[in-house]
């Protein structure tokens, strides 16, 4: 029998990129998804009809998700890359799913309030993370979770309150998809994102936690890039090659 020490692995993994990438409602994050290499969408939402891209039919329950995981994981096919759009709205089927098995109006009444349908939720989200780990450990594919943005308030303890953006999840969800993933991208504007504006300056992608936003990269990736797949790539490739830095 092989012993453990005979599996330890020496060096860097360069395994296909796990991305959370969320904005404001017409930023183009799906355009974006559409330039990896050959995509298939999951749609949890309307919004593909104007995207040149290959996707399954829309998903209007949870089981419908994973059945398109699934069906990605055991059957031949040359995709590259999944893509989720939205996970926000895949939530919403989450939390579907759950009132119905509890018979409960919303997703605070489920097994009796308190918090509990919050913390069942989390159980689906790692059946989900289970489905994509085995499309990049078996499959190579690369992960893209799309997801819209929300603005919340924060209390940093070493300063003060204030409000920025991130994911439009349930903080349980935020926390569990976060540690997962790779990379988790602000899809913005340079100029009046702030203010939630949708025009003037040039689309980039925040890459760092700042006071403005969620973030973060395990690619030592610069605080602000172009919002193009190219230079994603090519920065990420820069990243892997340098000594890695904490977050």
């Amino acid at each position: 029998m092989m012993s453990l020490l005979e599996k330890i692995h020496a060096g860097k993994k360069q395994q296909a990129p796990r991305l959370l990438i969320y904005g404001s409602e017409g930023v183009g994050k799906t355009t974006y998804a559409s330039q990896a290499p050959k995509p298939i969408f999951i749609p949890t939402e309307d919004g593909l009809d104007n995207v040149d891209c290959h996707s399954f039919p829309l998903c209007k329950t949870y089981k419908e998700c994973l059945d398109c995981l699934r069906t990605l994981v055991t059957e031949k096919h040359d995709y590259q890359t999944v893509v989720i759009d939205t996970i926000d709205w895949l939530e919403r089927l989450i939390f579907d799913d759950l009132c119905r098995q509890y018979n409960a109006k919303s997703i605070e009444k489920v097994d009796g309030g308190y918090g509990k349908g919050f913390q069942l939720a989390i159980g689906y989200w790692r059946e989900i993370i289970d489905e994509l780990r085995r499309l990049r450990e078996d499959r190579g594919m690369i992960t893209i979770l799309l997801a819209h943005a929300k603005i919340e308030s924060y209390t940093d303890p070493e300063s003060t309150t204030f409000d920025r953006f991130s994911p439009k999840l349930h903080k349980y969800a935020n926390d569990i998809l976060k540690e997962w993933c790779d990379a988790v991208l602000l899809a913005t504007r340079e100029r009046g994102a702030a203010k939630g504006e949708k025009s003037g300056g040039e689309r980039v992608l925040r890459c760092v936690t700042s006071p403005s936003c969620v973030a973060k990269n395990r690619y030592n990736l610069p605080e602000i890039i172009r919002f193009s797949w190219t230079e994603f790539m090519d920065w990420m490739m820069v990243g892997l090659e340098e000594p890695f830095t904490a977050e």
